[in-house]
């Protein structure tokens, strides 16, 4: 008898379960899954013009000449040893300080706007956020729809950037 009710139970929950993940599915609207996708998107439009800037102050910085010295000082930082031995002068210790703090500075801003996006009410909300999050770990259909929605909102905003 316990056993019994212990199975029951059991595949009860495992329905409800079930149940509540086709529910989360289906109330997600086509609008929510364009607002979420249009927020990644600008989170990435984002990041890629903020790389780009790093990009050129790496190319264009004009202590440390040119990407080949940028890759040797990476290399040596952080080993006074090697630093010495490639004879890294003060300015660029300085020059690709700045260039650190640049990137470390990047990854909080992509990280604080996106945060901003699914906070304001008006672009996205926290709780559809979550909401389409859930669904895209659960549910492969809702992730490639997602994916598929940025996609294509890349590929406008590369034709517009073009244009």
């Amino acid at each position: 008898m316990m056993k019994r009710l212990f199975i029951l139970s059991f595949l009860l929950l495992g329905f409800f379960s079930v149940n509540v993940i086709a529910q989360d599915t289906e109330e997600i609207t086509d609008e929510e899954l364009a607002k979420f996708a249009a927020m990644e998107d600008s989170v990435l439009a984002f990041y890629e013009m903020k790389n780009e800037e790093l990009i050129t102050m790496i190319k264009e910085n004009e202590v440390i000449d040119g990407a080949g010295r940028y890759n040797d000082i990476k290399a040596a930082w952080g080993n006074e040893e090697k630093m010495a031995e490639i004879e890294v002068t003060e300015e660029e210790k300085t020059a690709y300080q700045e260039i650190l703090d640049f990137m470390g500075s990047l990854s909080e801003e992509v990280r604080d706007l996106k945060v901003g996006l699914i906070k304001d009410e008006d672009v996205l909300g926290a709780a559809t956020y979550n909401k389409i999050n859930n669904a895209i770990k659960s549910n492969p259909e809702v992730k490639e729809k997602v994916d598929n929605l940025i996609a294509q909102l890349k590929t406008e905003r590369t034709n517009e950037d073009e244009n």
